[in-house]
Parts: C-alpha cells; sequence; structure tokens
C-alpha cells in the first residue's frame, strides 16, 4: 500500500479538527527526524520514511526494545503504530516521557519504516479506543462515554456483572496478567453495576465528573500516590470511591492490540509487539 494512502485513511478514520494534542514540544532531541506536519499538531505521522507500506505493527510506546524487536525482523517499507510518541518511565520524574533513541530511528529511516502516532484520536470514545477496548476486555459493557480530552471523550461508563469491587480486581488481575492496585475508599458492592473506565492516566482528570455520576469504582492505570495525584486520590476518599490501577501499559495495550484487526481489515498484515508495564504505576 502506498504510505499516503494508509496515512490518510488513518487521519479520515480517527482525527477530528476538534482534537489537539502537544508532544512536539518535548521532543526537541529527535527533532530532526520529525515530519513537519507532527511538529505543528502533535498527532499523526510521526516520523515519514516510507512510500511504501507492506506491513504494520502496533505498540502502546516506542520504547528501545519495541524498535529494535522490528530491526531485528529485517523488515523494510513498514510502519510503526504508536499508541505514544514517546516512552513514559514514571521512575524517571519528573521527566515521565523519555523520546526515541535517535540511533534506532536512523536505522528507521535507512530501512523505510515510518512511524505514526494516535494519542488522543485513539484515546476518543470508539470501536478501537482504549478505555473501550479496556471496558471489553474486562467483560464491562460500555454505555455512554465521558471525561472531555484535548478534544476527545477519553473515559467510558459501563456496566459489569460482577457483584463488588474485589470480584473486579481478580477479573483484572487475570485480564492484564499481573497484581493490580486497589485503593479500596468505599464500598465493595459495586453501585448499580456501574463502573468508570479511563485506560492510561485517568485519576486525576476524571474523578470529580465520576463522582457527579455517583459511581463508586474507576478501573485505570495510574493510580500511585504521589504530589500530582495527592488531591486526587484525597477526593476518592471523600468521596468512596474504589479506585483500582493495572499500569499505563496493561491498561492501554488492548486498544493497540485491536488495531491489528484494523489494520488487516484494509489489507496489511499486522502484529502486536508486546512490552512490559511499569509496575511503579500504582
Amino acid at each position: 500500500m502506498k504510505a499516503t494512502q494508509l496515512y490518510q485513511r488513518l487521519e479520515k478514520d480517527f482525527i477530528t479538527p476538534e482534537m489537539s494534542d502537544e508532544w512536539a514540544e518535548y521532543m526537541d532531541s529527535v527533532a530532526d527526524f520529525l515530519s513537519e506536519n507532527f511538529k505543528k499538531r502533535s498527532m499523526g505521522l510521526v516520523c515519514d520514511f516510507a512510500t511504501e507500506i507492506n506491513k504494520v505493527y502496533t505498540a502502546v510506546f516506542p520504547s528501545r526494545e519495541v524498535m529494535q524487536r522490528i530491526l531485528d525482523d529485517g523488515t523494510q517499507d513498514a510502519m510503526l503504530f504508536v499508541h505514544h510518541p514517546s516512552i513514559w518511565d514514571i521512575r524517571k520524574a519528573p521527566e515521565v516521557f523519555q523520546q526515541m533513541d535517535r540511533k534506532l530511528l536512523q536505522q528507521f529511516k535507512d530501512r523505510r519504516i515510518s512511524i505514526y502516532n494516535l494519542h488522543v484520536p485513539l484515546d476518543n470514545y470508539g470501536k478501537y479506543s482504549t478505555s473501550v477496548t479496556l471496558a471489553k476486555a474486562l467483560d464491562i459493557k460500555p454505555e455512554k462515554p465521558f471525561a472531555l480530552y484535548f478534544g476527545s471523550l477519553c473515559g467510558v461508563f459501563g456496566k459489569t456483572d460482577l457483584a463488588t469491587v474485589q470480584d473486579l480486581r481478580r477479573k483484572f488481575q487475570e485480564m492484564v496478567g499481573h497484581k493490580v492496585s486497589l485503593y479500596n475508599y468505599g464500598d465493595s458492592e459495586i453501585s448499580n453495576g456501574t463502573v468508570a473506565v479511563v485506560a492510561g492516566g485517568g485519576l486525576d482528570e476524571t474523578i470529580e465528573e465520576i463522582a457527579q455520576n455517583k459511581v463508586n469504582v474507576l478501573v485505570t492505570g495510574i493510580t500511585a500516590k504521589n504530589d500530582h495525584s495527592k488531591k486526587a486520590h484525597e477526593f476518592a476518599e471523600k468521596h468512596r470511591i474504589n479506585v483500582l490501577g493495572g499500569t499505563h501499559y496493561s491498561t492501554e495495550k488492548f486498544a493497540c492490540m485491536s488495531m491489528v484487526d484494523y489494520f488487516k481489515k484494509i489489507g496489511l498484515p499486522s502484529n502486536f509487539i508486546e512490552d512490559k508495564p511499569v509496575m511503579e504505576d500504582m
């Protein structure tokens, strides 16, 4: 497939004029690799290295491990699709997002492997969105979106058949394959069978709206208690909202996994590359 054809298809299917983002201003160390369009709006085509794309890899972050695995495949004329154009690591706060490796970027350029990013557009409520795919992985039926974020609706309220937050915690752990955090601030019973799901870092931005909707359980990714999250935790405790956290990576990977089907449907071989969660997120 012509690269421009694929970029136009993604633009049409995911990006709306209302959306914005702000990655490029923090990516000076790799600015010479970035497309001019990405420098202006921080979404879409990050690195324009290919004219033909014969395969697509999907991943949450363009980590060294992810990029090296693609290079080890001997791949050329391909694309890496990522949710984030930078690599999350809460352990390196305050610089929680690290930039792509320049040497690996040069090899991507030499091999004609483009990099494409949908952050806000993939968070936006829809079939492939981060929160919808996370909810479905937990057998939570999405009912309505919420949480306005850079022109998107990044959260979802949904219904579960599980009775208690402890049941949901067990389901969550089975699904992500590792321990998850539970800040047990409220009643064990899931009120009205309704759960708020916000993949990634949804605690700070959404907790007040969750309280307004009288929901007592939030499933999200980053829940670590620190100066940044202190007020949100205090609010959740005051309003008796239980908070479950499963790491940034593990709660957003389901969207990137679902995008494999998107690319296959338009005729491109695709596979998801697993990475490692940062357990300190919780």
